[in-house]
């Protein structure tokens, strides 16, 4: 039976303040209907009494959208407070995932003094952040974004990057790479872009980032991340190289993606309908709404139960290669082609050069480990 141990929660729905072109969320407004999501006081309260009640130890929250401050600080207070009133000395983690653009200083020192992980939304370099990430308008974000990360890391918080790499971003590994650096943030996550194109859906949408780019892409930052090493250990993290660590160490590793099966956590969207997976909040993988149901029983579902073993059917080719231990054929969601039909992951190739590039470093890493 799986532990409840992780959360992801969508409380403004697919709202945002911005117009990212490559956003894959904003489309699903549709299922909701209306145009104003938000997540109401007791669908809040029912999720976090559950989620603490039904849990072990250690319990963390992912907030996420959408853009989740469009729910205005006193939310998230409510969040705390009920997690403080129906905890029972679990330990509880809560990640925030912004685009920054309404951080002011009282979130930020709501967000430090309650230890909040805050992803923040930033591709890199102005004319790299402002090619997608738009603001309703058209006008890029770039400043506004730049300004909340100083106040952010001036304020204590802990805050990552997320800088997702499309066909024009990719180029840029090193310049990328020494901006998050640069501005401080030594915590960085880099999401591969790949939608499906709205006319031919089986191909990939003009602004994904081909697979030999981001292979090249990987293996650059791959470089960078080692050169910048001090005494043998690390001075910047990259989450993807961390979690492949664990691969390397005979561990299971952090990120979903590299898990053999899919399904260890369930989206929670505003109306408290549960989802197998943020990238499949859709009718097919609907689990049920926590009004009717408990959290911890649509994990152990049967449909959740097949929704994870969707990512062992993987074709041939995938089953003899020597990465598969590593990269566990990817995440699904980058199978182009629909995943019960055994597609091949858009970015098999870039694995295959990041793995041949980095196996041998990241052998002699693992060993110490």
């Amino acid at each position: 039976m799986k532990q409840l141990n992780s959360i992801l929660v969508k409380p403004a729905g697919p709202d945002c303040n911005m117009a990212c072109t490559y956003c894959f969320y904003s489309s699903k407004a549709a299922l909701f209907g209306g145009n104003k999501h938000r997540m109401a006081d007791d669908v809040l309260e029912n999720l976090i009494r559950q989620a603490m009640r039904q849990a072990g130890k250690q319990i963390s929250f992912a907030w996420q959208g959408g853009e989740p401050t469009l729910m205005g600080l006193p939310f998230f207070e409510k969040v705390v407070s009920y997690e403080q009133d129906y905890g029972k000395g679990q330990v509880v983690g809560n990640g925030l995932q912004t685009n920054g653009i309404l951080i002011d200083r009282n979130w930020a020192r709501f967000l430090r003094e309650y230890n909040f992980l805050v992803g923040l939304s930033i591709d890199g370099p102005r004319h790299i952040h402002d090619r997608y990430r738009v603001m309703g308008d058209g006008k890029g974000s770039f400043s506004k974004v730049v300004d909340r990360a100083k106040l952010l890391l001036d304020s204590g918080v802990a805050v990552n990057a997320l800088s997702v790499i499309t066909d024009y971003s990719a180029d840029f590994a090193d310049e990328i790479y020494e901006f998050n650096r640069d501005l401080g943030l030594r915590y960085m996550q880099f999401m591969p872009c790949v939608e499906r194109d709205p006319v031919y859906v089986h191909r990939a949408a003009p602004f994904s980032v081909p697979a030999v780019k981001y292979g090249q892409f990987l293996c650059r930052i791959f470089d960078l991340w080692l050169a910048d090493f001090s005494r043998g250990r690390p001075t910047t993290s990259i989450r993807f190289f961390e979690s492949v660590l664990f691969r390397y160490a005979q561990m299971e590793p952090p990120e979903c993606t590299l898990l053999k099966e899919c399904g260890v956590y369930v989206v929670v969207e505003h109306t408290g309908d549960v989802y197998s997976c943020d990238f499949f909040v859709e009718p097919q993988w609907k689990l049920g709404n926590i009004a009717k149901h408990r959290l911890i029983d649509l994990l152990n579902s049967d449909k959740q139960e097949s929704f994870g073993k969707m990512k062992a059917r993987l074709p041939d080719v995938c089953r003899e290669c020597r990465w598969l231990d590593y990269c566990r054929g990817g995440c699904i969601k980058d199978r182009i082609r629909d995943p019960e039909d055994n597609g091949l992951n858009h970015f098999c190739e870039s694995f295959k050069m990041f793995f041949e590039h980095a196996d041998a470093k990241l052998r002699i890493l693992a060993s110490g480990v």
